[in-house]
């Protein structure tokens, strides 16, 4: 329970304000949103912790302060606000207000900037899908035979962007015409900072150790504490734009996001620390599965809508499959061991 003591602080902070600014009524939806967020982000604190255990205490530590703030403040309240404003031209401040004060004229321009969202951060997802998937060095597979061959794919020298940009191609054919443009870029945008971060990520980790040793660490550190914010954005975009089909109060819905950050925040330490990724060995390969199909989910809905319920419980259905097969397949390693003795 020490791991949830400062979610739940938070959330009694977040639902006093929710209750000063919109009364009962306030507090129901935030829980509401606070509840839809964790249940949408559980694959995320899987793969975040995947990374996480990768870092130093003190970015563990960046993580859950520095970190937080900038998934709550930065990524559920200041970029909307910034690509409304990107998408219409107007000043920042000018939309902040528009925000406050004109919430639903605020949700029709979010909205209308959602095939760029969806397409940067739908790639960058399918990136972070991919380049699990198509790891030849991955030694366990959750789906056998099937998954070993795919996995193989990853001797091709940039198979992961090559299959990301040819399914973009396609999927920008069913367009309209005159948002072709705008999938297009805003897709290689997201494909581009994932490939930027993860290699710089991967550089600082494979550096030899020697009089920079320090400084390495650090960089590594910082690419990946990136990395780990990046993501958080890609799987904070449809959270926030679905959130206004709840309520167009954007104090309510950062209030109700920022309680369901901090738990997933919170859960990703907690599979950390517990070594839980070590004990249900699919439990990592569930999630990226839970990331690929929320990656196609996002690219689709560029041109049709898929309903948040539907991303939450494929989401779920997935990491239960993952920790049933876990704990099969610890079972019949117990029970071969037993033999062997």
């Amino acid at each position: 329970m020490q791991h949830f003591r400062l979610s739940f602080f938070i959330t009694v902070l977040c639902l006093t304000a929710a209750f000063w600014w919109g009364g009962m009524i306030g507090v129901f939806i935030a829980i509401i949103l606070g509840i839809l967020e964790v249940s949408l982000s559980f694959d995320n604190a899987v793969v975040n912790a995947s990374v996480l255990k990768r870092m130093t205490e003190r970015w563990q530590y960046y993580f859950l302060t520095w970190g937080i703030l900038i998934a709550v403040f930065g990524m559920r309240l200041v970029f909307p606000v910034l690509i409304v404003s990107v998408a219409t031209s107007l000043d920042f401040v000018s939309v902040a207000q528009m925000a406050l004060e004109d919430p639903a004229t605020y949700s029709q321009h979010l909205n209308s900037a959602h095939v760029q969202i969806s397409a940067f951060g739908g790639m960058f997802l399918l990136m972070v899908f991919f380049s699990f998937i198509l790891n030849d060095a991955k030694e366990l597979h959750w789906l056998g035979r099937i998954e070993e061959r795919v996995s193989a794919l990853g001797k091709l020298k940039a198979i992961e962007i090559i299959l990301a940009l040819g399914l973009l191609l396609v999927i920008q054919n069913w367009l309209p015409l005159e948002i072709r443009l705008d999938a297009l870029v805003a897709g290689i945008s997201g494909l581009i900072l994932f490939v930027i971060v993860d290699s710089l990520a991967a550089l600082f980790e494979d550096e030899e150790q020697g009089e920079l040793a320090t400084e390495v660490v650090k960089k590594a550190g910082l690419m990946n504490f990136i990395y780990l914010e990046v993501l958080d954005a890609s799987f904070s975009f449809d959270g926030v734009i679905g959130a206004f089909a709840i309520t167009q109060d954007v104090v309510i819905i950062m209030l109700g996001l920022a309680i369901g950050a901090m738990f997933v925040r919170s859960l990703t330490v907690y599979l950390v620390n517990k070594g839980t990724l070590d004990e249900y060995v699919f439990l990592e390969h569930g999630a990226h599965y839970a990331i690929g199909v929320l990656a196609g989910i996002m690219l689709v809905s560029m041109r049709y809508h898929i309903s948040e319920v539907v991303t939450g419980l494929v989401g779920a259905v997935l990491i239960a499959l993952s920790v049933y097969s876990s704990i099969r397949y610890n079972k019949a390693e117990q029970l071969a061991l037993n033999k062997k003795n």
